[in-house]
């Protein structure tokens, strides 16, 4: 079976898997709050964003198998969203299965965080289909809120303020540059489609310094997104202050879809303007991977060692971006599902290892 989703009355169609996980997540909203506050209650929550994923996940295999496509308009419909799907989808069933007994560790009664993990994990979707640039910052922006409370979920921890805080501010600073760089682009090209800056961005006339500025600052906010070095910064302290689930949702889930959402974008907006970009690109992942590994050899916490060692992988992933091309899209995946797993693993490990109150978790403990 095979059918087009390109059709803008369509739109609903391609965006079915989407559509079942956020309002789930509306759904599973109304249950939370629909009565007291209680452990079993939130376990059950926890238990029905987990099925929710499931479902969503099941729909993304069914559109996948009957070979969906869509050939043009704002939303992909391709075999690269729907392998970014469900590395984002598994990442968010073990960070929930991880939530249930952690928040039961540390007496966590939070129903509302299941929520907040499928509404960052839409959000990741939509990264994931963006083929326009508007739905790009969309996307982000959607799964940042979500993630800046999550950071901040167990308020007795000032830690975990600190996170919240540390991450909103510089969350909200990138964005910045994000939305500076899609104005700048829309600016010389007079569209934020992707597909149709690729076919106006070409050798000729990539020298515009309005397209210049625009591809600066929009590599400068992905790699703020994907926490390479030196935007880096807000990394270690968050993933050490947040709450262990979360900071494994995000070294994982978060950092697939921004990665997932860079390298459409490169691929299908800017293959005609490589001189540009790529030598900094090449430069920012090799100072990445080198920065990212030896400072982790420094750490005595195992949070910010493991944060240390997300940057590291930052820089490996940002080499498939500088090949842009199907081949680096391939390596892209096939890295990115060992990663999720063995990441989602190590902080598993870390939750396991530790003790009420986020002790235990020294490298030497």
């Amino acid at each position: 079976m095979y059918f087009d989703l390109s059709i803008p009355s369509q739109l609903a169609g391609a965006l079915i898997p989407d559509l079942i996980l956020v309002i789930g997540a509306m759904l599973l909203l109304l249950f939370a709050v629909w009565g007291p506050e209680s452990m079993a209650r939130a376990r059950l929550t926890g238990m029905l964003a987990i099925g929710i994923c499931f479902a969503t996940l099941a729909s993304i295999i069914w559109l996948w198998h009957a070979q969906a496509t869509a050939s043009v308009g704002i939303i992909a419909v391709d075999a690269f969203r729907w392998a970014t799907d469900c590395i984002v989808l598994a990442a968010t069933i073990i960070a929930a299965t991880l939530m249930i007994d952690y928040s039961e560790r540390e007496q966590l009664v939070s129903a509302e965080s299941y929520v907040l993990l499928l509404l960052a994990a839409g959000g990741m979707m939509l990264l994931a289909a963006s083929r326009d640039l508007i739905i790009v910052f969309l996307g982000i922006e959607l799964m940042s809120i979500a993630s800046y409370v999550l950071c901040g979920l167990d308020r007795r921890s000032s830690r975990g303020a600190e996170a919240a805080l540390k991450y909103f501010l510089l969350g909200a600073f990138s964005t910045g540059f994000l939305l500076y760089g899609i104005a700048l682009v829309y600016g010389a090209t007079g569209s934020t489609d992707i597909g149709t800056i690729g076919a106006m961005v070409t050798g000729a006339n990539f020298n515009d310094p309005l397209l210049l500025a625009g591809i600066g600052m929009l590599i400068v906010g992905f790699c703020f997104k994907i926490a390479a070095v030196p935007f880096h910064m807000w990394t270690p302290d968050v993933y050490e202050g947040a709450a262990t689930p979360i900071t494994a949702f995000m070294a994982a889930a978060v950092k697939a879809a921004a990665f997932a959402a860079f390298l459409r974008v490169w691929i299908e907006a800017f293959p005609g303007a490589t001189a540009a970009w790529v030598h900094p690109l090449q430069w920012l992942a090799v100072i990445t991977m080198i920065g990212g590994n030896v400072i982790a050899l420094q750490q005595k916490s195992m949070k910010r060692m493991l944060a240390y060692s997300s940057i590291a992988h930052a820089g490996y992933l940002l080499v498939t971006v500088v090949v842009a091309n199907s081949l680096g899209a391939s390596a892209f995946l096939f890295y990115l599902v060992a990663y999720t797993l063995a990441t989602m693993g190590a902080f598993a490990v870390v939750i396991a290892l530790g003790e009420p109150g986020e002790r235990n978790q020294e490298i030497a403990d």
